[in-house]
């Protein structure tokens, strides 16, 4: 079968470019014309669809379809599309992989691992395996948020690739290379991604202690997240963690420290009691005082400070919001930044993108469209919008209004819209830092 061309249409999707090829499949970036969002296609190679293969490709894909998790990617479409099978998956900004050729801080690499321990203790938890752990599978999105993609197509092409006679080990446990996957060999894994990261070497069989580069994260990782590190790639299955919660719940409780230069040790500020009782104190004024206002009936996932689906950072720590976690009572949510909306709406009123195909001629009402709140478009059809929209759903016009904070007069020195000083220490519309909490 020949290769896709660029503007090639596949369905629904128009082929952009080509990402790479493996012994499995090849993968190829595409926009979603009905959805408006750019998604990866992986596309086997014919030769490797067998009935058995897509079989196991049936199974797998309904086990992952389960797998909701901020730190998961579970796949979008599994079907046959124009001749090919076409697996579709949300496209990140890119590879772990690729990210690790750039500088990375400790905190941002320490913030990754507790992310990917994440995705795999979720993972196990839900009796899946997913061998295939390797910095390829984790796809980086905005705001630093790491996800853990192909299951289902990891374990269907490992069979598969092993069943032909080849594969290379690369991140793969030694137990796992002799057909005996398991929660361990995953572990076993993910501890080699843990320990490239932090080396910048891959470590190779047969895996003796110390690997390469151990005197550069020795400057850099406790002697306890080594430790960690160092349980996870024994050789012996029974000698690692039992499986990714075991080995995450070791991490937690972990008091992270790090070597500074000279030797010395450098611990982490540890949040006392009392820090946590004032932040307690201080949400809850705010949430007596502004809460029910601006709808803020979720937690930030980094600082657990409450927010709003509709601010992008969060005000109490200024970690990037750009996707919503949480859920929300919409109907529908945004394929880009997970935020709500309307079964009638175009175009998402948070993000920027291409607009949605609409099912429905019906428009549905809603208490939260503001009142004299308009979109300044003449030629826009329905003009209403609700607080803190940054682009009309019907026109897809840029949103000037400056939105205030309902019982409030401070604005933020940078964007302009609505502040409340006496408790944020970042606009949660724009992101800058500024006075108070």
């Amino acid at each position: 079968m020949k290769p896709l061309r660029a503007r090639q249409k596949l369905g629904k999707y128009v082929i952009e470019r080509r990402l790479g090829e493996g012994g499995f499949a090849v993968v190829y970036q595409a926009r979603d014309t009905i959805e408006g969002i750019r998604v990866a296609l992986k596309i086997p190679h014919p030769h490797m669809l067998t009935p058995g293969v897509m079989e196991d490709f049936r199974r797998e894909v309904r086990l992952s379809a389960q797998l909701e998790h901020p730190n998961v990617l579970p796949l979008r479409n599994a079907q046959f599309v124009d001749g090919h099978f076409v697996i579709a998956s949300r496209m990140g900004d890119m590879t772990l992989d690729e990210r690790l050729t750039k500088r990375l801080s400790i905190d941002t690499a320490l913030d990754f691992a507790r992310q990917m321990l994440a995705a795999v203790a979720f993972a196990h938890e839900n009796k899946i395996v997913h061998c295939d752990i390797k910095p390829d599978n984790f796809i980086l999105f905005e705001g630093n948020r790491l996800r853990l993609t192909d299951f289902g197509v990891a374990m269907v092409a490992e069979r598969t690739l092993r069943g032909s006679g080849s594969g290379t080990l690369g991140y793969m446990a030694p137990d796992q290379a002799m057909g005996r996957p398991s929660y361990r060999s995953d572990v076993f894994s993910l501890g080699l991604v843990l320990y490239r990261m932090f080396s910048g070497r891959l470590p190779e069989y047969p895996f003796a202690w110390p690997p390469p580069a151990y005197r550069l994260v020795q400057q850099k990782l406790s002697p306890g997240f080594i430790a960690i590190i160092r349980k996870a790639i024994e050789v012996n299955p029974q000698d690692r963690y039992s499986d990714g919660g075991a080995m995450l719940a070791a991490y937690d409780r972990l008091k992270t420290r790090r070597r500074g230069q000279g030797g010395g040790v450098r611990r982490q500020k540890r949040t006392s009691r009392r820090t946590n009782d004032w932040k307690a104190v201080l949400w809850r004024q705010f949430m007596q005082q502004f809460g029910r206002a601006l709808e803020a009936k979720y937690q930030c996932t980094a600082c657990q400070g409450p927010v709003s689906e509709a601010m992008t950072s969060c005000p109490w720590c200024g970690v990037s919001r750009a996707l919503h976690d949480g859920g929300s009572n919409f109907p529908q949510e945004c394929p880009r930044c997970q935020r709500g909306m309307k079964l009638d709406w175009t175009y998402c009123p948070w993000c920027f993108g291409p607009g949605f195909e609409v099912l429905t001629k019906r428009q549905f009402s809603d208490k939260r469209y503001a009142d004299g709140a308009k979109c300044r478009n003449p030629k826009c059809t329905r003009k209403v919008l609700m607080p803190f929209m940054r682009y009309c759903p019907w026109c897809h016009a840029k949103v000037r209004r400056k939105w205030k904070v309902p019982d409030s007069t401070e604005t933020c020195a940078c964007c302009k819209w609505g502040a409340a000083d006496g408790f944020w220490s970042y606009c949660p519309w724009c992101g800058k830092r500024h006075g108070g909490g």
